[in-house]
Parts: structure tokens; sequence; C-alpha cells
């Protein structure tokens, strides 16, 4: 199915590894110039080497003003995917303040933050614009040890519908995706033990986690005209989990 990408400009955050990295390599296959922001230069180089024309920033989100520095003068952005987000799991009655700070901080604070950046821009040149924020099936299920993570995704969720609101009256539309867990390497990494994983996989009707492919795929099709019509919903990509 045609997107009819070509030739828009993207910023992602997070855009070193995973689903961030994935999905920068998929626009600009798509024809997209994109801006590539993480916190490690490193990431950032390579991805360069992998798609010449990738416009890097080195940034730590967690950090507005150095954020501001970095984005303000960025140029015109077209579609933004808000993928950066930081997982410190600790059970409830160990939740340390700087768990709090730091989830809050990159997982919401910094997608308002950019956000704010991205949308004047786009209201100030009159033009239409798309967002989609990465959230979790964890924002609309209690998880173990998820305190904190789950929490701040569930907050990611509602000011998705907020942005939708306020934002939809000057063309720009905004929708979340919530996936499962997907098979980064941070990710296999995490659920690669047999057990931990029936648990999880036993709630999934498809009976799978994600690919990265599927969450790009997704972000993809939002990013698009070809989902027109929507905005302020949170997709989940989980194989049915929400479901059960």
């Amino acid at each position: 199915m045609e997107l009819g990408l070509a030739g828009r400009r993207a910023l992602v955050t997070g855009a070193g590894k995973g689903i961030g990295r994935s999905t920068v390599q998929a626009l600009c296959a798509a024809g997209v110039r994109v801006v590539a922001v993480s916190r490690t230069q490193a990431d950032l180089d390579s991805l360069v080497g992998e798609c010449p024309g990738v416009e890097p920033v080195c940034v730590d989100l967690a950090d507005w003003e150095a954020t501001e520095r970095a984005l303000s003068s960025m140029g015109p952005v077209d579609l933004l995917v808000n993928n950066a987000a930081v997982a410190q799991l600790e059970p409830f009655l160990g939740v340390t303040k700087e768990a709090c700070d730091m989830s809050f901080n990159v997982n919401l604070r910094a997608v308002i933050q950019v956000s704010q950046i991205v949308a004047r821009g786009m209201i100030a040149r009159g033009v239409p614009g798309t967002i989609v924020n990465v959230s979790s099936q964890a924002s609309q299920r209690a998880l173990a040890n998820h305190s904190v993570y789950c929490s701040i995704k569930a907050a990611l969720d509602m000011l998705t519908k907020m942005m939708a609101l306020e934002l939809g009256p000057h063309k720009i539309r905004v929708n979340a995706v919530n996936p499962t867990v997907v098979m980064t390497p941070m990710g296999k990494a995490n659920w690669s033990n047999p057990d931990k994983a029936k648990v999880m996989l036993d709630r999934i009707p498809l009976g799978k986690f994600a690919e990265v492919e599927d969450v790009v795929d997704a972000i993809l099709f939002l990013l698009s005209n070809r989902s027109g019509m929507i905005t302020g919903s949170t997709l989940p990509v989980d194989g049915g989990f929400l479901a059960t």
C-alpha cells in the first residue's frame, strides 16, 4: 500500500536503537527526510552510515534546556514519532525518586516539549502534520514491578488524546501505538527466560511477542494520509493481549 510519505520531513526520538532505529530506516526507504534524535552519538554515527542523509541530533531528552537548544532551530517538520523511553522496573514498595524523575522526564515531559516545538512550527507554517507517540500495553494493564512505567504510559495515552483535542483544529493528528513485548535486542534480553516469557505469552491470544516490523508498520500507517480520519486513538499492537 502506497503511503504517500515521500518528500516529507520527519523527526524520530530514541532513534539509536530498537523501534526508533527501525522507524528511521523505514521512513528513509519511503523517501522521507529524517531528523534522528538519540542521546548516544555512536548509535547516530552508525545510523547515518546505514542511512545517508539522516540528520543526527545528539541530546539527552531528560535535559529540558539542552533539548530546547538542540531542536529549536531544526527547521520544518511534518511528521513526529515520540519513541524515546526508559524502563526502570521496581516493585511498588521499592520505587525510588530517581526512577520517578527519569521516567517522567523522558517518557512524558520530553513528549510534551518535543511535540510543542514541532507543533508550533507546523502551526506557524499553516500546514497539517502528524504525531505518533509510542506507548505500551502497560498503559492499560497492571504488570508486576512496573508501577512507574505503567503509570507514565497511562499518562501518555491521555496526553495523546489531549494533544489530538487541542491540535486537531490546526489539522495536526495525534495517535499512539501500544505494543506488547517487542523482540528488540532489549526485549530479547529481558524476555529470553522461557518461564518468564510463558506467563506473558499465555495471556496473548496469538501466542507470540511482536516483531519490530509490526510496530513500525503501525507507526507508518498512522503517519500517512491512509489514516487521515484517525486521531486521539491508542492502537494496540499486542496480539490480542488487551482483549483478554
